[in-house]
């Protein structure tokens, strides 16, 4: 539990120094987002439980990364992350999840996740800010890729890559649990201040 309240402070801190950066006030951070300002102030004040697609809203309006908002400080120039030690953002009617294991620093940084589906499984997804490139690696099972209401098959040892500002699912497909490594490329944000 206080590893949640934690984690909550953190994504609070991030969110309103994002905004601040950005020029953005309450309400028109709450408008482009798409997210009420009720909820906004309330994940200011680190209180709530802001799912997935909220935090996605955020992240892409803000121009920054899921993690951005997620992650404290750095506390080394190497991070080895087991995707167990990162709560899921995303769990399944069925079972599946989806965790940010890690973001890569620099102007234009990469999120790796790892993602279960059980078949019959599907995550709809948002487009995303322009410039955002998705890969996704299906390390077992097979997966049904919907991107612009076309479905791909990706199966095991198969990897597809896509641009991320359409409508996009993903679904579990076939009779096995489909394990997958996906690949959020961002664009490169606007430079830092001197």
């Amino acid at each position: 539990m206080a590893e949640t309240a934690a984690a909550l402070r953190t994504v609070a801190h991030n969110v309103r120094a994002a905004r601040i950066r950005a020029g953005l006030t309450l309400e028109e951070l709450s408008r482009r987002a798409q997210v009420s300002k009720g909820a906004l102030v309330g994940l200011e004040k680190a209180q709530g439980n802001p799912n997935l697609a909220t935090l996605v809203r955020l992240a892409d309006t803000l121009g920054i990364s899921v993690s951005a908002l997620m992650q404290g400080s750095p506390v080394s120039r190497v991070r080895v992350v087991s995707a167990e030690a990162v709560a899921p953002l995303w769990t399944g009617g069925r079972g599946g999840e989806a965790r940010l294991v890690l973001t890569t620093s620099g102007p234009a940084p990469v999120e790796v996740w790892r993602w279960r589906l059980e078949p019959d499984e599907e995550y709809p997804s948002h487009p995303h800010q322009a410039g955002v490139v998705e890969t996704v690696s299906v390390t077992s099972g097979r997966m049904t890729l919907i991107v612009d209401g076309a479905e791909y098959t990706v199966e095991a040892g198969q990897t597809a890559t896509f641009d991320g500002d359409t409508p996009h699912a993903y679904r579990g497909s076939g009779a096995e649990t489909c394990h997958l490594i996906m690949t959020v490329h961002l664009p490169p944000g606007p430079a830092p201040a001197s």
